[in-house]
């Protein structure tokens, strides 16, 4: 039962929403669940995914690789960019492959050394 009236529960108008998001509600969206020893460290399930995380593919045609670290956060196409996750293309050249965050588990967030983590 839907308790708030002023949220739509419209899979048209959520997908509108989703789809035309602004960049810094896309980041929300772009949420990793974390490993099980983060989760346990951190207190949290998920957390919004950056440029130089540390990520392993659970989902999809590349899961269970080795561990890679985040080179690009694509908001606009709802994709991140991991490094050695690349395809070759028909005239040669090689392209990262995107990945949705949701098919990734964060194993270890960039923290630089004078920020405070967003936790």
């Amino acid at each position: 039962m839907k308790l708030n009236p002023f949220v739509t529960s419209s899979r048209r108008k959520n997908r509108k929403r989703y789809f035309n998001a602004p960049s810094h509600i896309r980041r929300k969206l772009m949420s990793a669940p974390l490993s099980k020893d983060q989760r346990t460290k951190h207190g949290v399930r998920a957390l919004p995914i950056r440029k130089d995380d540390e990520v392993q593919i659970v989902r999809g045609h590349y899961k269970g690789q080795q561990v890679g670290k985040v080179i690009a956060v694509y908001r606009k196409k709802f994709v991140i960019h991991i490094e050695r996750i690349t395809r070759e293309k028909a005239n040669g050249a090689t392209v990262p492959v995107g990945v949705h965050p949701s098919n990734v588990s964060l194993q270890l967030q960039f923290l630089p050394s004078k920020k405070i983590p967003h936790i």
